[in-house]
């Protein structure tokens, strides 16, 4: 089968293989792979900034596709039907365990850019009818965690979101939140982004360059509330102001380090407010179907930014490194270009 590996912590060591088709074990299910979809902790393991445990590796975290044969014991899937395997697939459902949470796809596991993987059928959600599978394999990463972070603060009618950029967690947590009838609070450093976000139903956009009091702006813009949820994309530059912005018993929820790792907070204010920190390293697969099922109830259709084909692998990832260029998810394409 072909495949990308990447052989170093460098975007030089992205190559095209060919490798042995594996084949599945009980329990377990051959899936073509469709499409990729790039996230930041792709980028992290190709630069040397997330630990990848030995190369080579087949990266990706997530992707979509079709089972193309079952492993002896599997009955709830079928053959011809698509699929969307969980980044973490060993992490069925539950909270968060050693050794098993941690085991994520393209970083551990063999990744989204080969022709076939094999996964544990315990592993797969399956793909909404009205989603491409370009659209479904932004699904895995992005929707898990945004659905966490709106799940854990309770996301209703009336709430208060708070979205750290236009990446693709804080895009899909726009739909979602939307859905849910929140009120969405979104920022930007690029108006046209912002203009796009409110085509998509933001409520209100805060330009982090022409304001970077952005905390501020949002605490005028809630009548001195703040926010019920900060979903905390940004890192070491933006975590303190996510805390100010917050309201009385709000969430942050800590995602993302695009600004660096080490932050300080304000403990003073996070006791006062009574506010929840809470990190997250995406979900389980529980996770993963139970926010499938919304976005096949609410039809909502995730932003595809740009797609690239698999021999452009190395160009879809400096896109990704050029940072604030991409409004949404970056895909790759199976079939060349």
């Amino acid at each position: 089968m072909q495949a990308i590996e990447l052989t170093g912590p460098s975007l030089d060591s992205l190559r095209a293989v060919t490798l042995p088709e594996p084949q599945p074990g009980p329990g377990e299910v051959l899936v073509r792979m469709r499409a990729a979809s790039l996230n930041f902790v792709d980028l992290a393991a190709a630069t040397g900034r997330y630990p990848v445990p030995r190369f080579p590796v087949i990266p990706v975290a997530d992707g979509a596709g079709e089972v193309a044969a079952l492993g002896a014991g599997v009955t709830e899937f079928h053959v011809g039907e698509r699929v969307i395997p969980h980044s973490k697939p060993l992490w069925v459902g539950g909270p968060a365990r050693a050794g098993i949470s941690g085991a994520t796809r393209g970083v551990v596991l063999p990744g989204s850019l080969a022709e076939y993987v094999v996964l544990p059928a315990t592993a797969l959600a399956r793909t909404p009818a009205h989603l491409t599978d370009a659209a479904a394999a932004t699904l895995p990463i992005a929707a898990t965690t945004a659905w966490r972070g709106l799940r854990l603060a309770d996301v209703r009618p009336g709430s208060v979101v708070v979205l750290i950029g236009t990446g693709g967690v804080s895009v899909t947590a726009l739909l979602l939140a939307k859905a849910a009838g929140a009120t969405v609070i979104i920022t930007s450093s690029s108006d046209e982004k912002l203009e796009r976000a409110r085509a998509l139903g933001a409520d209100y956009t805060i330009n982090y360059r022409s304001t970077p009091a952005w905390d501020e702006a949002v605490l005028e813009m809630t009548g001195g509330n703040g926010a019920d949820l900060v979903v905390e994309t940004g890192g070491a530059q933006t975590f303190g102001r996510s805390i100010h912005a917050a309201a009385l018993g709000g969430t942050v929820f800590v995602i993302g380090f695009v600004t660096g790792m080490t932050a300080s907070a304000d403990l003073f204010a996070i006791m006062k407010k009574e506010l929840r920190v809470q990190g997250v390293s995406t979900g389980s697969v529980a996770d993963l179907r139970d926010v499938v099922r919304a976005v096949a109830a609410s039809r909502i259709m995730p932003v595809v930014d740009k797609t690239f084909g698999i021999d452009e692998t190395p160009q879809a990832y400096a896109y990704l490194a050029q940072g604030g260029q991409h409004f949404g998810k970056i895909v790759i394409t199976h079939a060349a270009r």
